[in-house]
């Protein structure tokens, strides 16, 4: 679970930075740092595998600024990842619906 969670941030990150910072797949510095963060807070998760999905989650992790950096990019990459990444965004769809 946190693994498919880990992948679809890290996605939904690489399709907001293209369309806005970077046009080579390779993430800005402050992209990749975004990452990173998300991906140690969801190693820290208190809820390991039974994780919700960050909207229906309890304990809000993120720091006040970064989660307005993530709200923004999943603002814009949520409508666009069924069509560029269709499986991981029906597998989100299912976790949230749980």
């Amino acid at each position: 679970m946190i693994d498919m969670e880990e992948k679809t941030v890290e996605v939904m990150i690489t399709m907001f930075c293209t369309a806005y910072h970077s046009q080579n797949k390779k993430l800005c510095p402050e992209c990749q740092e975004l990452l990173e963060y998300a991906k140690l807070r969801l190693s820290k998760c208190p809820f390991h595998q039974n994780k919700p999905t960050c909207a229906k989650c309890t304990v809000h992790c993120y720091t006040p600024l970064m989660r307005a950096k993530i709200i923004s990019i999943m603002k814009y990459s949520g409508p666009r990842i069924i069509f560029k990444h269709p499986v991981l965004a029906m597998a989100h769809l299912m976790r949230s619906r749980k």
